[in-house]
């Protein structure tokens, strides 16, 4: 027992140690990506993957990576990270596409890579569907946290990471399903397929909102942000693990919750103060988690033997983005025919098409094929061949495709105007606060007056900047009406929250100025 003990004890200490390694190697590159100009050029993701190749290149391994590790660690906050943040207004505008991107997609990808594998390498049809399956999934963090730098267009946004959301469950699932096949312990029937898919998925959406409802409704008994913080983190993990073992789609479930939450549960149970906190605790646990999962992705490349399947390598990425033009090109056309008047330009496409990259979650799924599998090895290979080359080629070259295709725009002068606007609500509100306050004994009148001169002249000098980016930037005065109207719904989201909170209402009113407001802008167009 002593020695068992003294083994445990070595066994954690070693993994700490890896651990606190790997996370300073990590903070190390993020430093280093800022300091230096012409590493800014590279998403400081990739940067991980890059310095995780050359620890590989020379045999210095940091851990082992398990596909449990990714799926049941890392996975997790990462979905509910973008699910949180992502705005269910934007993606109900754009939500034909991420539909068709997240389902039809991963159908079109699945068969097209799995049929050229089979036709043009040595790999059975069932195996090269598994590979198909593993590379289905879209991981665009890099290129999002890209789009966001630069400015891209908010519709470009949306879509890449709506359809990453969702066709990350997709996938798992159809990965799950057809892992049975080459094993033999099932066949390939499109009703039991069918049917099996709708249970896995109906049943993390069934769950993901009972628990995402439910966590919404329970925050509004109490205003403890700590406690809401960490209810949010129980979330992700619990509903995961919660739906995996009663038969689901553990994804789908945690993308579910965190879009409630996101959406729903933080304005009817969180005061904006404690919605920022929860933000920046889960903006932190998305930094931490990706800095971990890209560094290691690379430091796994075994460099040997993806240079034995560098023909099932070629072929895999030649169909990986044919069929990616396939789905963005075709289901593109078939949106913009017939969807909202918002539609995906042909340049907006390409972006899409060449950004789609592939990422943690392929990786997952490939080294989670069981062992007894002969061509486990070769689909493996594969998946770390194409992740490499979405992550480097066309990740490196994305921002390169986007000012070429003239779709950074007015993005960086609109951040800049917002970012004005936001300072002079916070002077005037100082400026406000000065006006009533009562001068202490204690307090020199001469240091009041001093205080107060000084806010009013940063506030003209804001003031200033503001009426000067209007006038050489007229497109600017949309902005205003834009905020002003968000603010509306938002202080009509915060009085119901509060009513609730105090016993006056029971449940949350659907907002009534969002219809008014909407009306009014179709007059404004119209007129």
């Amino acid at each position: 027992m002593v020695f068992l003990a003294e083994v445990a004890e070595i066994s954690i200490k070693t993994n700490l140690q890896q651990f606190v390694l790997v996370l300073s190697i990590s903070l190390t590159v993020a430093t280093f990506s800022r300091i230096f100009s012409w590493l800014r050029q590279i998403p400081y993701t990739l940067l991980l993957v890059i310095v995780g190749l050359g620890l590989a290149f020379i045999d210095v391994r940091l851990v082992n990576l398990s596909p449990e590790l990714i799926l049941e660690i890392f996975l997790p906050p990462l979905l509910f990270e973008a699910a949180w943040n992502i705005r269910w207004r934007e993606l109900q505008k754009q939500w034909l596409p991420v539909t068709l991107f997240a389902l039809v997609g991963v159908a079109i990808a699945i068969f097209g890579i799995g049929f050229a594998l089979s036709q043009w390498t040595n790999l059975p049809l069932a195996t090269a569907l598994l590979a198909g399956a593993a590379l289905s999934a879209t991981d665009p963090v890099s290129v999002v946290a890209l789009f966001r730098e630069l400015g891209a267009s908010k519709k470009l946004t949306v879509v890449m990471e709506g359809e990453s959301l969702f066709n990350d469950g997709v996938a798992v699932v159809a990965f799950l399903l057809l892992v049975g096949i080459p094993l033999g312990t099932q066949s390939l029937s499109t009703s039991a397929t069918v049917a099996t898919f709708l249970t896995f998925v109906g049943v993390g959406v069934g769950l993901g909102c009972l628990i995402g409802y439910g966590i919404s409704f329970l925050t509004q008994r109490f205003d403890i942000p700590l406690v809401e913080q960490s209810i949010t983190l129980v979330a992700a993990y619990g509903t995961y693990l919660l739906t995996e073992e009663l038969g689901g789609s553990g994804v789908i479930a945690v993308v579910t919750v965190g879009i409630i939450l996101g959406n729903f549960g933080s304005n009817i149970g969180m005061n904006p103060r404690t919605r920022l906190v929860v933000s920046e605790f889960w903006e932190f646990l998305a930094f931490f988690v990706n800095s971990i999962v890209f560094l290691l992705i690379g430091d796994q490349v075994n460099f040997a033997s993806l240079g034995n399947s560098l023909d099932l390598i070629f072929v895999a990425i030649a169909s990986v983005l044919v069929t990616r033009a396939i789905s963005v090109f075709g289901l593109g056309w078939i949106s913009n025919r017939f969807g909202s008047s918002d539609k995906l330009t042909l340049s907006e496409q390409v972006v899409l098409w060449w950004g789609g990259l592939r990422g943690s979650v392929s990786i997952a799924v490939a080294l989670s094929v069981p062992v007894v599998l002969g061509d486990r090895q070769e689909i493996i290979n594969i998946i770390f061949g194409v992740v490499l080359f979405t992550l480097l080629v066309q990740g490196l070259t994305t921002q390169f495709v986007l000012e070429k295709l003239n779709l950074i725009g007015d993005q960086p002068l609109r951040q800049e105007y917002s970012e004005l606007l936001a300072r002079r609500v916070a002077l005037r509100r100082v400026l406000d606060y000065l006006s009533q306050l009562d001068i202490a004994p204690d307090v020199d009148e001469e240091f009041y007056n001093y205080e107060r001169d000084l806010v009013k002249g940063e506030l003209r000098s804001v003031d200033e900047k503001i009426e000067k980016l209007k006038n050489q930037h007229p497109p600017l005065r949309q902005l205003d009406m834009q905020q002003l109207r968000d603010t509306l719904l938002d202080i009509e989201a915060d009085t119901y929250a509060e009513f609730i909170r105090i016993g006056r209402l029971n449940k949350d009113l659907s907002p009534l100025l969002q219809e008014v407001l909407v009306k009014s802008t179709e007059r404004e167009i119209k007129g």
